[in-house]
């Protein structure tokens, strides 16, 4: 492709994806796709010759806008927020099209000095203290992989120089509750930790970890011959947004010498808000921190920020430095691939700086206000409905409900939950997430997709009320 075919097919994707955004709310939010049927759309062998330009830009919509659930349908409420603003597209169109790559700071200066300024400038927005550094991940799930991986290796003081986990005498144990992200588990196993030593610990009535149940555990441990090593604390738990008492964490993981991660993936854009701070209060006693502006904030995924306090030691876990990478400047600059998994590192930061500049701090704070005011509004409406329940606190924009029709139980009361929020998602009107809850079935209405306004929040009400009630009258017989 030319640059002046470039110019031409570029301007057309541009056109396609505002033209998507604006009829992106007449399209069903559920992917309507069977298994396979996209696969089948698809030729098997690869085309021998080049094919038209237009043919792929047609393919779009015949084949893969079909096969995909709409994460910014202004009716998507399932899972959590992952917003695309635009101007945060256009970012990331500018990292693929620039095609650079952060193997150091030489290879790409303005890569790694623009993501100092936007990860501080993120720092700032949160309101945490200048103690804390920041780096772009890919996601969560690799930044609490990482947070593991150096609070191993300070427990073991650096056993990755000497035999590794396969020469201490004592097993490592990670704290977590039932209710971390199942993301916790899998960096825990892929450190090294064993299942047997992640351990789980009680939660409260409102499924935020029990301080008291924390120091038990790490008590027993630590008189049965095992060695407390981290605990994975969470503001803003997947299932509810439950939010883990930092505080009075942070007392105990310093009275024991533990490393304190917290994982505020989704909650911590939150924390743009000065009135939602409170939640996380307690968080300065903390080690390392994630939080993924790819989620509620509006950067493309994927932007996840991993935040540390002692960043010589993270760089001593991570660093690599072959002799091809070294240069003159760097006792003078930071090499990003000391700070993580990869050796090479695309532009993310570019994402990020444009939402930033082009929202401004007022204009993001005042997106996630609408959203805390709709989830709080949408609580307040189907709690007074007979035979709705909300189940638990509403701290941010996660509502957990059920309908509890009267004389329904048990296995009965989950098939009929199950049903009409399945009835809802296929649909194609709205998305949905069903999830357990103290061993039951309920459903999670998370609002904060970017197009998302009152209106919207109001006509899931009702279609809520509408299909619920259909869907108890069809198993009873009573249409």
């Amino acid at each position: 492709m030319t640059p002046e075919e470039f110019r031409k097919y570029g301007h057309e994707i541009i056109d396609w994806i505002a033209d998507y955004r604006i009829r992106l709310e007449s399209l069903p939010v559920m992917a309507q796709s069977s298994p396979g049927e996209i696969r089948a759309a698809i030729p098997a062998n690869p085309p021998e010759t080049a094919e038209p330009f237009e043919q792929i830009l047609n393919d779009l919509d015949r084949v893969v806008v079909p096969g995909l659930s709409l994460w910014q349908h202004p009716n998507f409420f399932g899972y959590f927020p992952s917003n695309a603003s635009l101007s945060s597209v256009l970012g990331d169109y500018i990292s693929s099209g620039l095609g650079v790559l952060g193997l150091a700071w030489q290879s790409s200066p303005a890569l790694t000095e623009i993501e100092e300024v936007v990860t501080d400038w993120l720092r700032q927005m949160t309101g945490l203290s200048d103690s804390w550094s920041g780096v772009i991940q890919d996601t969560a799930s690799a930044c609490t992989l990482i947070a593991l991986l150096t609070a191993r290796e300070r427990t073991t003081q650096y056993s990755l120089a000497r035999g590794g986990l396969q020469e201490e005498s004592q097993p490592l144990v990670i704290y977590i509750t039932a209710h971390a992200h199942s993301s916790v588990d899998k960096a825990a196993l892929l450190a090294g930790f064993g299942r047997t030593n992640i351990h789980r610990v009680a939660h409260d009535e409102h499924f935020a970890m029990d301080p008291q149940a924390l120091e038990q555990a790490i008590s027993k441990d630590i008189a049965d011959g095992k060695k407390p090593c981290a605990v994975v604390a969470t503001t803003g738990t997947t299932t509810t947004t439950a939010m883990d008492p930092l505080e009075a964490i942070g007392e105990i993981t310093r009275r024991f010498g533990l490393w304190l991660h917290v994982d505020a993936a989704m909650a911590g854009s939150a924390m743009i808000l000065p009135e939602c701070r409170t939640l996380w209060q307690g968080v300065e006693s903390a080690d390392s921190l994630v939080m993924n502006p790819h989620k509620w904030l509006g950067a493309v995924f994927d932007c996840s920020v991993y935040f540390v306090r002692d960043e010589e030691h993270l760089i001593r876990v991570m660093s690599t430095n072959p002799s091809y990478l070294q240069s003159a400047a760097d006792g003078q600059v930071k090499n990003f691939r000391d700070w993580g998994l990869p050796l090479g590192r695309r532009f993310r930061a570019l994402k990020l700086w444009f939402l930033i500049r082009e929202q401004g701090v007022e204009g993001l704070r005042k997106r996630i206000r609408r959203d805390l005011e709709n989830a709080q509004w949408f609580a307040q409406q189907i709690a007074a409905i007979p035979l709705w329940r909300v189940l638990t606190p509403v701290l941010l924009q996660t509502i957990c409900i059920r309908h509890e029709p009267l004389g329904l139980t048990g296995e009965s009361l989950d098939a009929h939950t199950r049903s009409w929020c399945d009835q809802i998602n296929r649909s194609g009107f709205a998305y949905l997430t069903p999830a357990i809850l103290d061993g039951r079935w309920m459903v999670r209405i998370s609002i904060g997709a970017e197009m998302t306004e009152r209106q919207h929040v109001k006509n899931l009400l009702d279609e809520l009320c509408r299909v619920a009630e259909n869907t108890l009258l069809s198993a009873t017989g009573d249409q």
